[in-house]
């Protein structure tokens, strides 16, 4: 039984990711918004990220457009399509920080898509775009402790189509980290799968203001 057990709980991370599966063959999307000023803290300073000075003005920056099964998601899946030249990762750097975080996207997830480079990011903007992303939190000026569930909230008040099955708002260290919203292969909102959901819970959660 103890075999058993342990067999389990080792194999939930290969069940939940499948690296290698068949490109375009996905059930949804999940587009990942990052609340910049909270990753820098975390580990953007450290590396000396570009997308942490402050003439950028980052607030909710695009994580990435992620490929989804209803259990689990592909990743790095084979691929005919050519890879992003440096313009094009240096091109989608206005929304998602920079032109490497662009560039690991399309590899770990563009790949899975189906789509070329170019088409993989133009459906990345385009959804980023659709999403209206809260202002509230652009005029905070000093950094302020908050329930994870208010960021929720101000989603779905700026979003009437959003409903609350289909964002989750994650929290690491202690500060909102993360919006994910659930997306139709036609970038509907839809409810998001079990492995999707991680609402945090924290009632004191930190949130850094913009740069």
């Amino acid at each position: 039984m103890r075999v058993i057990a342990l067999c389990a709980v080792l194999c939930l991370p290969l069940m939940a990711r499948a690296d290698g599966e068949k490109a375009g063959d996905f059930d949804y999307w999940v587009l990942a918004l990052s609340w910049s000023p909270n990753w820098c803290e975390i580990e953007g300073d450290a590396k000396g990220s570009e997308q942490c000075d402050p003439r950028h003005d980052f607030g909710w920056t695009l994580h990435g457009l992620w490929p989804q099964y209803q259990r689990g998601w592909p990743a790095y899946c084979p691929t005919a399509e050519r890879p992003p030249s440096r313009a094009m990762t240096r091109d989608m750097s206005d929304i998602m920080g920079t032109a490497g975080l662009a560039w690991h996207q399309w590899k770990k997830h563009g790949s899975c898509s189906g789509l070329s480079a170019a088409g993989y990011f133009e459906a990345s903007r385009a959804a980023y775009e659709a999403v209206v992303r809260p202002e509230v939190f652009r005029k905070l000026d000093r950094p302020v402790r908050l329930p994870a569930a208010v960021v929720e909230e101000a989603f779905l008040k700026d979003n009437p189509a959003l409903e609350a099955d289909g964002i989750t708002v994650t929290c690491r260290d202690g500060r909102i980290q993360e919006a994910r919203i659930c997306l139709s292969l036609e970038m509907e909102p839809v409810p998001c799968g079990r492995d999707v959901v991680r609402d945090c819970t924290l009632q004191d959660a930190l949130f850094a203001p913009v740069r």
